[in-house]
């Protein structure tokens, strides 16, 4: 037995337990586990959190105080018709309009990192679905390996069966061994490939490197229609959340910019207290006394502050912008070359599936049927076997690639799938 077949008996056997992963329930799995996306989901809910505590007001502040002691007579609380003892308590309140921009820059900002998460949600969809389409690839490669190393045993076999018999050359017998050699040595790379391949796309699901996964042994190949890359970008327009993330970070530094020009208006505090008087020393009762008082900062400095103020946030209002036209730009050169990748490789599949397969495989059966009846030469034996093992592998990476291409095109557009 080779050890490429013994490699899948042997993990077809520990796999017979394991759930079938379909690119979906990777996804899935991908999406309740991955901690790199748990990580900016619970930073947006912080954030979330954040508006209404910038669209109160400052707690009020509660104060205790003893007025006119006499330190002569000890201290004496009802020596003195002016010692008393006063509570009170004073609130600093915003000019008009400034906890209203402030809570409204907060819920911007909050937005923009919620569409953050679904940003990362959607590039972590299309990586899950990238590795497993590149695990399949490599998975089926081995497979083919295996039985490529079948045919060459029993070209092997044939060949020196015609050399036993005086019809054929010890060279071919030796050709068919070192054809052997090339393709175990592939099969090591293979076998190497596939292990890293199995441990990226377990690091996305969260699980050890070498969790073993089991994966579907028929798969659809029918590739969709896909519509113009025009179409693409308009819809890109209303669903990707990066452009979604940039738009509320403009909002949120307009209103940021707004604030900042409110500060050019001061802040007040208004306060009350009560003060209360011991009686006279003869019994005498003493009347208690209220206060009201209002202040207000003075925002004098307004060359080295706000002006400064408004003049950081006009930058960051222009910096937004900036981000949101190159992420414009760059999300429609996604498009054009995730399509144009995909038509490409749906095209080269077609083919392969319809013309070069069928014609490879009926070679491989010619050449064999015709060196066994002295028709024709080894080496065109191994050409033709050559060109259907590379046909077969082409077949299998050109469905990878298209749908690693669609997942990509589907990203950049904004949706899971298309």
């Amino acid at each position: 037995m080779t050890a490429v077949c013994w490699f899948v008996l042997f993990s077809n056997s520990l796999l017979a337990d394991e759930p079938v992963l379909t690119p979906q329930r990777a996804v899935d799995i991908a999406l309740e586990d991955n901690p790199s996306l748990a990580e900016i989901k619970a930073r947006a809910e912080a954030m979330a959190a954040i508006p209404s505590q910038e669209g109160s007001l400052p707690d009020p502040t509660v104060s205790f105080g003893a007025l006119w002691l006499p330190v002569a007579s000890g201290l004496d609380l009802n020596k003195d018709d002016f010692t008393m003892m006063e509570v009170g308590v004073s609130q600093t309140i915003p000019f008009p309009g400034k906890l209203a921009l402030r809570e409204k820059a907060a819920i911007f900002e909050a937005e923009a990192i919620a569409e953050t998460a679904e940003e990362a949600r959607l590039q972590l969809v299309r990586e899950v679905t990238l590795q497993w389409w590149q695990l399949l690839f490599i998975h089926r490669s081995l497979l083919i390996i295996d039985d490529t190393e079948h045919l060459l045993k029993q070209l092997a076999e044939i060949a020196d069966s015609q050399y036993q018999v005086g019809k054929g050359l010890q060279q071919d017998v030796l050709s068919a061994l070192l054809e052997q050699t090339k393709l175990a040595k592939e099969k090591a790379q293979h076998i190497g490939m596939h292990r890293a391949a199995m441990a990226r796309l377990n690091a996305l699901l969260n699980r050890p490197a070498d969790h073993r996964i089991r994966l579907p042994d028929d798969v659809a190949t029918e590739l969709p229609d896909i519509r113009s890359a025009g179409d693409l970008q308009t819809q890109s327009e209303q669903s990707r959340p990066l452009l979604a993330e940039r738009k509320k970070a403009i909002y949120a530094a307009q209103t940021r910019l707004d604030l900042a020009k409110k500060d050019y208006y001061p802040d007040f505090t208004v306060g009350t207290a009560y003060s209360f008087r011991q009686n006279h020393p003869n019994g005498q009762s003493r009347s208690d006394f209220a206060s009201f008082q209002i202040a207000m900062t003075l925002p004098i400095y307004t060359d080295r502050k706000q002006a400064k103020a408004v003049d950081q946030r006009q930058s960051e209002l222009l910096k937004e912008r900036y981000a949101l036209n190159d992420a414009e730009r760059k999300i429609q050169t996604e498009i054009n070359e995730s399509l144009a990748l995909y038509q490409a490789s749906r095209e080269q599949f077609e083919l392969l599936k319809n013309s070069a397969l069928p014609l490879a495989e009926q070679t491989i059966t010619a050449a064999v049927a015709a060196y066994q009846v002295g028709k024709t030469d080894f080496q065109s034996v191994i050409r033709a076997e050559n060109a259907w093992f590379d046909y077969r592998n082409q077949h299998w990476q050109a469905l990878a690639e298209a749908h690693q291409a669609l997942a990509q095109l589907a990203a950049a557009v904004g949706k899971e799938a298309l």
